[in-house]
């Protein structure tokens, strides 16, 4: 079929950034997806037939990703902040934290905490994250620095507690409340099944989540996160590249060969460069290497509600508590359990989660006639790794769901199934997805939603410069999640591949 000058392997959002920068830089670029769409899993889909709601299916907010690509690639995107950053239920009462109100905020702290001193320590803490990531995200879209280098640009204070020491500790000595803790720590365990007192992966995790774009700031992608791999997509065929789904890569060789299998059979094709937007473990068995299996530990449930759950503190409107991200039994010592419980591969008792109704702050997503009579909400669940699903994977998703259901209502005032809409065909609309299911349904060894496990933001061993996209193999680069720097939707895994081949 010929020879370009890149082929960039998977078109989800990183493999898009990879193509639309190559390509507006004259390279010719074929990009082969497998899939029958392009976006990965940044997508948007009617999930349940005959409701006219388009799901964030699997990734839903917008942190990482740099204005500097949305302005390199043109991109029409709109990114909404969220009025509330957060609400979590305690007892009667709740922890709601207010962007636009710090009155608000602090008398909120002093209901559920009985004092100021958290409050204080709360904003101490995240104004050191703020520095943090105003110092970090720039360094992202750059050649990598060392270790030494970084801990010199954010400090000694900031270096202790956020890279040297298990952030678990951390929190424990800046905060008292259990409450306060959890909050701050959910951060350190999204998609990440650790330890966050002894596993400096929660660290990594906790960094990956506070240093967004500068901010740190979780926003909403008007229209879905289909807008956002749309758009992308519309910029790499704007710069020239050639997009074929329906695609499926079965061998990459270190000499840019790459063969793939069609609709009309099997071809091969020649890059002088192959950019991997595939997990570690895919791109190890394409090219004939024993594959290192991570392990996803999520829980994703997609719902459509005819309306929004009552809540035990009737002060708090449910609008504003579940337009910020709601917090469902995420107290430290909560967190703690579940991990214990789950390590010793058992479905937590009360599982960790939190959820947030997209369609709050972006009606768009909704069709006209649900508008005004239905929301969306979207569920994450925390501590459940793959291992519980291995051996009976629809009977472990049944009882994770009916467990984080019970875990749920055990903070609401009424039952979530009494809320759920009714599909045309009288079923609700709800969904679960574990990792075993991701695993199959998306090609995610492990259902690991980062690819692999997280790694620091930069060159731990060596000299700093690279661009931790590099594979061993001159012609082959990482460009999705698993680079250094990749992980959520962001966008820098595929810049850093595309400078990176753009600088030799």
């Amino acid at each position: 079929m010929g020879a370009y000058d890149v082929i960039v392997a998977g078109a989800g959002h990183n493999g898009l950034v990879a193509a639309a920068y190559l390509a507006g830089a004259g390279r010719r670029v074929l990009v082969l997806e497998r899939l029958g769409h392009t976006g990965g899993l940044a997508i948007s889909a009617r999930a349940f037939p005959g409701v006219d709601a388009r799901l964030s299916r699997y990734s839903y907010l917008v942190s990482l990703l740099p204005a500097r690509i949305v302005r390199d690639l043109g991109l029409g995107l709109e990114l909404r902040r969220r009025r509330y950053a957060s609400y979590t239920p305690k007892g009667g009462t709740g922890l709601l934290v207010d962007n636009e109100d710090a009155a608000r905020t602090a008398a909120s702290f002093a209901a559920v905490t009985g004092g100021e001193a958290d409050h204080k320590a709360w904003q101490d803490f995240y104004r050191l994250t703020g520095q943090v990531a105003r110092t970090l995200a720039p360094t992202l879209l750059q050649p990598l620095r060392t270790a030494a280098e970084i801990e010199r640009l954010v400090g000694p204070e900031a270096w202790r507690d956020l890279f040297a020491e298990p952030i678990g500790r951390t929190v424990d000595e800046r905060f008292a409340d259990d409450t306060v803790r959890g909050v701050v720590l959910t951060d350190a365990l999204i998609g990440t099944f650790a330890d966050p007192a002894t596993d400096l992966s929660a660290n990594r995790c906790f960094l990956y989540h506070v240093i967004g774009d500068g901010t740190g700031e979780w926003n909403v992608p008007v229209g879905g996160m289909g807008a956002v791999s749309g758009a992308l997509e519309a910029a790499a065929r704007r710069a020239g590249a050639e997009i074929r789904t329906g695609a499926e890569i079965i061998g990459i060789a270190p000499s840019g060969e790459v063969a793939f299998v069609d609709g009309t059979g099997e071809h091969t094709v020649t890059g002088g460069h192959v950019l991997a937007n595939l997990p570690p473990a895919v791109l190890d068995r394409l090219l004939g290497r024993p594959p290192a299996v991570p392990e996803g530990a999520q829980l994703k449930v997609n719902m459509v509600l005819s309306r929004l759950p009552r809540l035990k503190d009737p002060a708090v409107d449910p609008r504003a508590a579940f337009s910020g991200t709601f917090h469902i039994n995420e107290g430290r010592d909560q967190l703690a359990r579940a991990h214990a419980q789950a390590a010793a591969g058992r479905v937590p008792e009360l599982p960790p989660a939190e959820v947030y109704c997209h369609s709050l702050t972006d009606p768009s997503i909704l069709g006209p006639e649900l508008r005004g009579r239905a929301e969306t909400m979207t569920l994450f669940g925390l501590h459940m790794p793959a291992r519980l699903f291995r051996d009976d994977p629809e009977g472990a998703r049944r009882a994770a769901l009916r467990a984080t259901f019970a875990s749920l209502d055990s903070v609401l005032a009424e039952p979530i199934e009494d809320c759920l809409f009714a599909a045309p065909d009288g079923s609700p609309c709800v969904e679960a997805r574990t990792p075993v299911d991701l695993e199959r349904d998306a090609g995610l060894p492990g259902g690991h939603i980062f690819h692999t496990d997280l790694s620091w933001p930069y060159d731990e061993d060596g000299p700093g410069g690279g661009w931790g996209v590099e594979t061993g193999h001159e012609r082959i680069l990482l460009c999705g999640a698993g680079a250094r720097r990749g992980g959520g939707v962001s966008g820098i895994g595929g810049h850093n591949a595309a400078m990176a081949l753009l600088a030799r």
